[in-house]
């Protein structure tokens, strides 16, 4: 059959994401993937220079994504799929374009773990993420801020007028760089191939991420092979350590489950030689990704066999799921580095994802240079390297080819605004002024009138744009007619706490504050002043602020509105941790006690009415609430809450549907 592109749904058990926290994100969530300065000093110099490159202070200026719940309800998604008489491809634009199905129709195998469900969960950079299915991880260390977003999707012709090609493309906030994905099966070929490429349309350098996340289904005899002899080992006790492929400690390591606990694998693939990784079970058979050499790293993550890593699985799926591990592909060798990206420039490459087949018997033998080896030879004849390298020369003959007809998905306003701004060419990932929305307008006012409108006063303050082209638009800015210069000021002290002016950005919040008429919301600036107060190590003041922001935050929003009861519960959780932290368990309790019905009784706000009720010497009322079964839906990757709040309140075992441990 000739290939074709089509539209399609999928149906499957949904969590919804729920509203955006409307609360800038002045912090970084907990990210896991971070090294101390004393193990920087013995890495590779390249390596080195590229860990302490461009690290992130802030998600701003994206919002995080912390709505969703635990109840899902059967629900239909949008997708698009590529087919041809060897491979179905199933994409879904609007969760961050992820591939969710890679279905090869001669064997019935599927080559992926498809997740059965979707089950948002606390993994991005900026909160919601699910599992499962292959993901384009682009902007800093972890998982992109797109996870759950849409991208915009258009039919183009593939290469060499061989059928249709998907194009994905959107812009990335948090270092403004757009990045297209362009997809397409060959007549009767068993590889689907990607075509990557990142842009840098700004006068000034720019750090970039990517790796190319890929979930396999876990077995017990699974194996992962590459051609690597060694391995920077990371897990979550944060040390980066190179040790032998595939033995250590007396384990072999490149079969998921032989790990204990959470780990990353990033392996040292020698310098020429092809980049590939495959993922087989106990019949030889599974899948590889391989791409062009740009895209030099490969690892594995495992969950490992532990009580914790095994409790992570289910709480990204449904009781009676099999497992998964995840292959990866990326710029660099590990995922602690960003790459820097000149002016003006663009990183491309082209990956190609397939089954394979091998022997068992090499595949699974004791000698690891014969497994790599034999594993390698069958890929080069399945898809050899120089039909790689000349499918990438086709694709960048047409990687600029412009968008016709109908388009299959819309993304964001964002880049149709950054382009509007700063007048940019990028043939072939257009940003149309149509996709400009709502969030997008007040920004567009600014830059066209020079002022800023303001918001309804039972409402949250809008996104803050932070890039250093807004923040100088921002301190030039008027008030729009009608409106103090409160929110302005508010906005303009994101945007510098955002470059890392903290100075200034606690005299702007400040100011908003003292804005003749003192009638206007002062809940958002105090919550970002006891932001501060807490980083430069002032809890007492930071708690009296908190409360302050609290009361007034009751006075104006409306907690009928998904916006309002959103800002209500976050500006809560937030206050509740300072005041336990300044010793003010009884403000913390009048805090929840405050809150809407819906907001109390989710699993965050019940774990803290556990702490609070511990921090007055209320330990049986504490005990009740674990007792009480409850699940923290934000749960946060390698947050340790849970077991650090049992552990202060008995000595007995942590129950294990409260064990998410991911270190010993």
């Amino acid at each position: 059959m000739p290939t074709t592109v089509r539209r399609s749904t999928r149906t499957l058990p949904l969590a919804p994401l729920g509203p955006e926290n409307p609360l800038p994100a002045l912090l970084p969530l907990d990210e896991a993937h971070t090294l101390e300065e004393s193990e920087r000093a013995a890495l590779p110099p390249q390596m080195a220079r590229q860990v302490g490159y461009g690290p992130l202070r802030t998600v701003l200026p994206t919002r995080v994504l912390d709505g969703y719940g635990r109840r899902r309800a059967p629900a239909t998604l949008e997708t698009v799929v590529l087919e041809n008489d060897r491979l179905r491809v199933t994409v879904q634009p609007g969760l961050g374009g992820r591939i969710a199905s890679l279905f090869h129709k001669p064997t019935g195998r599927e080559l992926l773990y498809v997740n059965p469900v979707f089950q948002p969960a606390d993994f991005a950079l900026n909160g919601a993420w699910y599992s499962g299915g292959v993901e384009w991880n682009i902007g800093a260390t972890g998982h992109t801020t797109l996870s759950c977003a849409p991208l915009h999707a258009v039919r183009v012709p593939a290469p060499g007028g061989d059928g249709a090609m998907v194009r994905l493309w959107e812009w990335e906030r948090l270092r403004d760089t757009p990045f297209q994905v362009d997809l397409w099966l060959p007549d009767e070929s068993d590889f689907l191939y990607v075509g990557v490429r990142i842009r840098n349309p700004h006068h000034r350098t720019v750090p970039v991420y990517w790796w190319s996340n890929i979930a396999v289904p876990e077995e017990e005899t699974t194996r992962v092979l590459v051609p690597a002899e060694e391995t920077w080992y990371f897990a979550y006790e944060r040390r980066l350590r190179r040790i032998p492929v595939p033995e250590w400690q007396g384990a072999d390591l490149t079969y998921p489950l032989h790990s204990r606990f959470p780990a990353d694998y990033f392996y040292e693939v020698p310098d020429g030689a092809r980049r590939w990784i495959a993922s087989l079970d106990e019949k030889g058979q599974g899948l590889v990704q391989t791409s062009t050499d740009l895209l030099r790293g490969r690892k594995l993550f495992v969950w490992g066999a532990g009580p914790g890593g095994r409790r992570w699985q289910q709480w990204l799926t449904e009781p009676g799921t099999p497992g998964y591990a995840e292959i990866q592909a990326g710029l660099a060798r590990t995922q602690l580095e960003h790459v820097p990206l000149e002016a003006g420039g663009e990183f491309s490459w082209l990956e190609a994802y397939g089954p394979l087949a091998a022997d068992p018997a090499a595949v699974h033998g004791a000698d690891w240079a014969r497994a790599r080896s034999h594993t390698g030879k069958r890929l080069e004849a399945a898809l050899p390297r120089t039909t790689v390298d000349a499918a990438y020369t086709a694709w960048l003959s047409c990687a600029d080819t412009e968008p016709e007809g109908e388009w299959l998905a819309t993304g964001s306003g964002w880049g149709a605004l950054e382009v509007e701004r700063g007048g940019f060419a990028l043939p072939g990932t257009p940003f149309p002024a149509a996709a400009l929305g709502a969030a997008q307008q007040p920004w567009l006012h600014l830059l066209r009138t020079g002022t800023l409108p303001g918001s309804a006063g039972d409402q949250p303050p809008g996104p803050t744009l932070v890039a250093g082209e807004w923040r100088e638009l921002l301190e030039s800015a008027h008030p729009a007619q009608g409106s103090s210069g409160s929110e302005l000021d508010y906005h303009l002290g994101v945007a510098q706490w955002h470059a890392g002016d903290r100075s200034q950005a606690v005299r702007s919040w400040e100011r908003s504050l003292g804005h003749p008429g003192g009638r206007g919301p002062t809940w958002p600036a105090l919550r970002c002043l006891a932001v501060a107060d807490r980083q430069d190590g002032h809890p007492a003041r930071a708690a009296e602020r908190y409360l302050a922001a609290v009361r007034d935050a009751r006075a104006r929003l409306d907690a009928a509105t998904p916006a309002g009861r959103a800002a209500l519960g976050a500006l809560a959780r937030e206050a509740v941790e300072a005041l336990l932290d300044a010793g003010r368990p009884d403000d913390a309790a009048e805090v929840l006690d405050g809150l809407p019905d819906a907001e109390a009784q989710r699993g965050r706000c019940r774990l803290l009415r556990a702490r609070v009720l511990l921090a007055r010497g209320e330990t049986a009322a504490a005990r009740a609430v674990f007792d009480g079964d409850f699940e923290v839906e934000d749960l946060r990757e390698g947050e340790e809450v849970l077991n650090a709040t049992w552990e202060a309140l008995t000595d007995d075992p942590l129950p294990a549907r409260y064990d998410f441990r991911m270190r010993p």
